[in-house]
């Protein structure tokens, strides 16, 4: 048994595999009743010894739509009190260890802090206090009303910050020293934060694993909203929705994303250019500065699309009249069919669309970021460093290759977790676990990941199959297209 006081109260925690565990910390009060589709409240202290041994409960949200629920495990955990979080950290108390604070993918819709993959105990063991939190998804979380505030869940996760600031010196963590990583959605997030005035001073570096710079105007947010308002027959207002029952607003939002994804598009949830969270297009603003102190390490997976594309069989349905006409559609550069099926002999259609779709809405934008980045001081003055990756290890489970989510169970050096074991298969080589882990605990330690920051010679660290090299440029050919 681990004792901690925190500024609410004091937790109990247990030990496991040598690091004390704390889970289901409240940060935020349960978003329920009047508190619905509003602004995080503060949590009411608590007398006693609060229990912080198993997770808490976890944000509404529909299971992930088949084939993907048999590679993208879900837990669901009920109750209210969803806005929690969780910690491992190797020397509670005094120590001043460096902290990373993980936030989840899954399209704003899906995902949680209880992925067994987002186990903290090799971080932990290897000296970071890691921090995982929860946040309110899909309508409640980044629905778009007249009478509440936008970007609701990354309210949610700017609060989880504000704790890890006021509390994370009791398990030993720096505040001063504090790294945001996340994946798809959650790199999409703290891509935002980096632009946000409220994170200013919230963290001090960054990751973003496939995951860009995005959001959208309210009136294109809003679009979600107002469907499902149609599909229920209420009015597209969050006085109506929190009146709704939630299991009726979790079908109708199923029934209204259903068959949209990240790279085909459809209907979906936004971070939105709200005017106060996030003040502008963060894209925009990245390029013109913001957030430019902050160190920053990302990259992307070589084949992102198959995890889309492949398992419901979507690639072997696209044709070359489909690929043309989906290169028109989204504007990609005309010669790109050519180009590209140059460096994949043998490619199908479905295949040379897929790498276009992926370097078009990641792999493109994250070099972008990277290049206003060089050499630029950041708003307010300071430079930080910037290194690129790219995961191009392919998994042997259903053709997957190096696709979307592969990398996170090397990340956390958790490739025997079962939801690892679904993308990855038995065999994924441990050596490039420990490779890719360690650049990440070293980045988070002095904000050097081991290999050459980013230049006009271009290197990208590739973990793939011969192990991790610095490849120099990789496909310029191809980059080139897009200007």
């Amino acid at each position: 048994m681990t004792l901690i006081t925190t500024t609410h109260g004091t937790l109990r925690g247990t030990t496991e595999h040598g690091v004390a565990v704390f889970r289901n910390i409240p940060y935020a009060a349960a978003p329920t009743g009047k508190l619905r589709f509003r602004s995080p409240a503060a949590v009411t202290p608590w007398d006693g010894v609060r229990d912080a041994t198993a997770f808490g409960p976890t944000a509404p949200k529909n299971p992930y739509p088949a084939p993907l629920d048999e590679l993208l495990h879900d837990p669901d955990i009920p109750g209210d009190a969803c806005l929690n979080l969780n910690v491992w950290t190797p020397s509670p108390g005094k120590a001043r260890l460096p902290v990373m604070v993980w936030i989840h993918g899954g399209s704003l819709r899906n995902g949680s802090s209880a992925v067994p993959t987002y186990d903290g105990t090799q971080f932990a063991r290897d000296g970071v206090v890691l921090v995982s939190l929860n946040y309110r998804l899909g309508i409640e979380g980044f629905g778009v009303f007249p009478d509440a505030p936008a970007n609701l869940g990354l309210r949610d996760q700017l609060t989880a910050l504000r704790w890890v600031q006021e509390n994370i010196g009791a398990f030993g963590g720096d505040p001063a020293n504090v790294t945001c990583f996340g994946e798809s959605a959650g790199a999409i997030s703290i891509a935002a934060l980096l632009t946000s005035p409220y994170a200013k001073g919230l963290f001090h570096r960054a990751v973003l694993q496939s995951g860009a710079p995005a959001a959208v105007p309210p009136t294109t947010a809003r679009a979600t909203t107002k469907a499902m308002a149609r599909h229920l027959g209420i009015a597209a207002t969050a006085k109506a929705f929190s009146q709704a029952d939630r299991t009726e607003l979790l079908a109708a939002q199923a029934a209204v994303t259903r068959g949209g994804n990240p790279l085909t598009g459809g209907a979906g949830f936004h971070i939105v250019i709200d005017g106060d969270v996030i003040p502008d297009d963060p894209a925009t603003a990245s390029a013109q500065g913001a957030g430019h102190a902050v160190d920053l390490l990302l990259g992307t997976n070589t084949d992102e699309y198959r995890l889309w594309f492949v398992p419901g069989g979507l690639v072997d349905r696209i044709g070359r009249a489909t690929l043309r006409a989906a290169v028109l559609k989204h504007r990609a550069p005309w010669r790109s069919p050519r180009v590209y099926r140059t460096a994949r002999r043998g490619a199908s259609p479905g295949e040379i669309l897929g790498a276009i779709a992926t370097d078009k809405l990641l792999r493109i934008p994250l070099n972008r970021l990277a290049d206003a980045r060089t050499g630029r001081p950041g708003q307010g003055g300071g430079r930080g460093r910037t290194f690129f990756y790219e995961f191009a290890w392919p998994s042997p489970v259903r053709e997957l290759g190096a696709c979307h989510a592969l990398e996170i169970g090397f990340v956390f050096d958790t490739l025997d977790s079962p939801d690892s074991r679904a993308l990855a298969g038995d065999t994924a080589p441990r050596a490039l676990a420990t490779a890719m882990h360690t650049a990440w605990t070293s980045f988070a330690t002095d904000g050097d990941p081991g290999w050459a920051e980013w230049s006009e010679e271009r290197p990208v660290m590739t973990f793939g199959v011969n192990g991790s090299e610095v490849v120099r440029a990789p496909r310029e050919r191809e980059r080139r297209l897009w200007g």
